[in-house]
């Protein structure tokens, strides 16, 4: 089995561009994305503000499932996470866009703010320059910068999802924001501490999951961003498939489908639950009574149980756990977690076309 150390990988395991590291990096990251999120200027009123859309894809994308996780259920106004090239018809004066884009350059993210901003809306870009940041800088609009030295969008999760709420408390819509940012610091330093030692949890899971495929079972909105987040890492940094279903719309559709392959099913899944404190009590009862039913379709039922005060420092701790299992998932079968060359390749492919 692999062990890492102050983040980085045993000797011999394949990590080409410091994934470990820049996993164990998290606590820092979501520190700095505060500090950089503040005092910006050319943010809309408060009272100006009818609704709020979230544009990105892939590791920028997830951004819009933190926001709506953890501010949304606080908000007086609603919240759209947008994840394709077109906004929705309401996108007006009324309305403040966040456009998230690692590179600058991500096209259904460039397509959609276009459109917003010709839509009349506000326009707060996150990202680290390219063709989203010319754009901001045209208009006048606010940009937060992503840091340099990170080795892909997925790595950049705290610096990409802590502005928007930061901006939020600026303009009045989340206030406590910061304080929430400060409790994830601390939890996220704290998990680090048991992730970085051998045969640490996130070890533990990733040899249970073996070679099986990870189905992923997260609880509300908090759980549905954290294990989302858990299938985009196996599939990026183990190369491996992996589901996700939410809690509790499951039990009335996907539940129904597991048994009449049970004999196939028990040799290539494992089920994940991902528990939070903020479970309705229905929804901790359903979790019990699921597990007792997949049991015998499943190779394993794992549970991962989030600690931390707030609803931030939960969801950040499920993804620290996700991102150290899929890592080791990939140290395992002997694949370098950092390069992702057949989405490289979809992307040149559809700039030729």
């Amino acid at each position: 089995m692999t062990s890492v150390v102050r983040g980085t990988p045993a000797a011999g395991v394949l990590d080409s561009l410091g994934m470990f590291e820049a996993a164990a990096s998290l606590p820092e990251q979501v520190s700095r994305a505060l500090q950089a999120s503040r005092k910006l200027e050319g943010l809309p009123r408060h009272d100006d503000i009818e609704n709020v859309v979230v544009v990105g894809m892939g590791g920028s994308g997830i951004a819009g499932d933190v926001m709506v996780a953890v501010a949304g259920p606080f908000l007086a106004v609603p919240v759209t996470v947008v994840k394709s090239y077109d906004i929705p018809d309401f996108v007006g004066r009324g309305t403040l866009v966040f456009a998230v884009s690692f590179s600058g350059d991500t096209e259904e993210t460039i397509e959609a703010a276009g459109e917003a901003v010709e839509a009349g809306a506000s326009l707060v870009a996150v990202t680290s320059g390219g063709a989203l940041g010319k754009m901001a800088e045209e208009i006048g609009a606010p940009v937060v910068g992503v840091p340099g030295g990170i080795p892909q969008p997925r790595a950049a999760l705290g610096a990409m999802a802590i502005p928007p709420l930061a901006v939020l408390e600026q303009v009045g819509l989340f206030p406590g924001a910061s304080r929430w940012v400060e409790q994830a610091v601390d939890q996220l330093a704290r998990r680090r501490d048991h992730l970085l030692g051998t045969g640490s949890l996130a070890e533990e899971l990733a040899e249970r999951i073996g070679r099986t495929i990870p189905l992923v079972h997260g609880a509300q909105a908090l759980g549905a961003a954290a294990a989302l987040r858990w299938k985009t890492q196996v599939n990026e940094n183990a190369k491996s498939p992996a589901f996700f279903s939410v809690q509790p719309e499951l039990c009335h559709n996907e539940l129904a489908g597991w048994g009449i392959h049970g004999d196939i099913t028990r040799q290539v899944l494992t089920l994940v639950n991902l528990r939070h404190s903020a479970e309705h009590p229905q929804v901790e009862q359903r979790f019990t009574l699921v597990a007792e039913l997949m049991r015998e379709v499943v190779a394993d039922v794992l549970e991962v149980r989030a600690e931390g005060e707030g609803d931030l420092a939960q969801l950040l701790d499920l993804v620290m756990i996700g991102d150290f299992v899929s890592l080791h998932m990939a140290a395992m079968a002997g694949v370098d977690p950092g390069p992702v060359p057949v989405l490289a390749d979809l992307k040149m492919r559809l700039g030729k076309a």
